[in-house]
């Protein structure tokens, strides 16, 4: 197995599991917070959206589809205490976002080399462009756990 494929094995996993907790809440369910001081649902997969473009985009300059004019900015830390549901993109725009940004994100990986994964980054959390690439599964694996959570809270069997 190369790199890249161990790398694709990762993130597609945090997309079977992500995807799977979220199949089946509604938009209404989406918006409910783990707890207190927690970031609801819909929040959540919009900062993915915007994180997973930028953090691809840093690293394969060029490589990743558009988002809507004024999207990283809806899902910021600020607007994160929002409980608004117009102040955010409904759960099937999100989703459609995330297949687009997905796509771009697989694509990218395609096309890099096994010396184009070592290559740094200079960001601490994801020394190298193939740590970059294994955050995109694992940094929605940090949030899916919040999802399952939520999942017990409307009254859904454990998933996994």
């Amino acid at each position: 197995m190369k790199a890249q494929d161990a790398l694709q094995l990762s993130i597609n996993t945090g997309k079977m599991i992500s995807m799977g907790y979220l199949s089946d809440l509604t938009d209404a369910e989406m918006m409910k917070r783990p707890c207190p001081g927690c970031n609801h649902i819909i929040w959540q997969i919009g900062h993915l959206i915007a994180s997973e473009r930028s953090m691809i985009e840093g690293v394969c300059p060029g490589s990743m589809p558009s988002l809507p004019a004024g999207f990283a900015e809806k899902y910021t830390t600020e607007t994160a205490k929002s409980d608004q549901p117009a102040d955010f993109h409904s759960k099937a725009e999100l989703l459609a976002l995330f297949e687009s940004v997905r796509a771009g994100t697989l694509t990218a990986l395609s096309k890099m080399s096994e010396a184009d994964l070592d290559k740094p980054t200079g960001v601490e959390y994801a020394p190298n462009a193939g740590a970059m690439f294994e955050l995109q599964g694992s940094h929605w694996l940090m949030h899916a756990g919040q999802w399952a959570v939520v999942r017990r809270q409307c009254g859904r069997a454990p998933m996994f």
